[in-house]
């Protein structure tokens, strides 16, 4: 037996909600936009990060067919976010970070898969010695610029373009002098501003893992997602399909 029936993605936003947080205030838009637009139905629970660690040990995180860490550091629990990150990357789950999901994402790899279990962030740890996530030389909140993209990577895929103009609204991102370690252990750095500087993660051999410094969620007005918002939504829709698939009766 096989069903054509259409699969409603559920899909966790992990961060700590508050209405002064512009991409927060956007996400109800795009899902709206995804759905009429695109045919992207994607049922949505926020997840406090202060909950995302238990939600990542017993097992409900793991249910989910997509999870997006979103803008607003410093997170209520550090813990909670790199959890979040680490059972996308571990399950296989469609993952998108943004902005703080993008420095989460970098921080959990050098952990989880590179060994460097001091890695630290400044906004979280002031104190640390070389953390892996620093004050930005310019800080970037307002900013907007271009992106340039990686030939073949799922980032331009996805975007359907070589370059692309990006809003930004962060003051850290990644020390360039750790980052081949990461890419050493398979992180691919698809995406760089005019300058080099790293703006686009992901990892290549997982369905969907991509996370960018700057917020998607802030293109336009919010009714017209972002190519990688979508592209994101799409692969989140995928993985419902797969699952419904999974637990369909074999014919006999």
């Amino acid at each position: 037996m096989t069903t054509n029936a259409p699969a409603t993605a559920r899909i966790a936003l992990v961060g700590d909600r508050s209405p002064h947080v512009t991409s927060h205030t956007r996400v109800p838009l795009l899902l709206d936009a995804l759905a009429v637009q695109d045919g992207l139905v994607l049922d949505a629970y926020w997840i406090p990060t202060g909950d995302a660690a238990a939600e990542a040990a017993s097992g409900a995180l793991a249910a989910f067919d997509a999870v997006w860490v979103l803008p607003g550091s410093p997170y209520a629990s550090e813990e909670g976010a790199l959890a979040a990150v680490r059972t996308a990357r571990e399950e296989g789950i469609p993952f998108l970070g943004t902005c703080g999901g993008f420095q989460h994402a970098l921080l959990e790899f050098a952990r989880g898969v590179c060994g460097l279990a001091g890695a630290a962030h400044a906004e979280n740890d002031p104190s640390a010695a070389d953390p892996l996530i620093a004050p930005l030389a310019c800080s970037l909140v307002g900013h907007e610029g271009l992106v340039r993209l990686e030939p073949g990577s799922l980032a331009e895929r996805a975007l359907g373009a070589e370059r692309s103009l990006e809003r930004y609204h962060c003051n850290y991102g990644p020390d360039a002098s750790r980052l081949p370690l990461l890419a050493e252990h398979g992180l691919r750095f698809s995406g760089h501003d005019e300058d080099g500087r790293v703006r686009i993660a992901e990892l290549p051999g997982h369905p969907f893992f991509l996370a960018t410094l700057f917020q998607p969620e802030l293109s336009g007005d919010g009714s017209r997602p972002h190519p990688l918002v979508r592209a994101f939504a799409a692969a989140a829709v995928a993985h419902a399909r797969a699952r419904v698939a999974a637990s369909v009766p074999a014919a006999r």
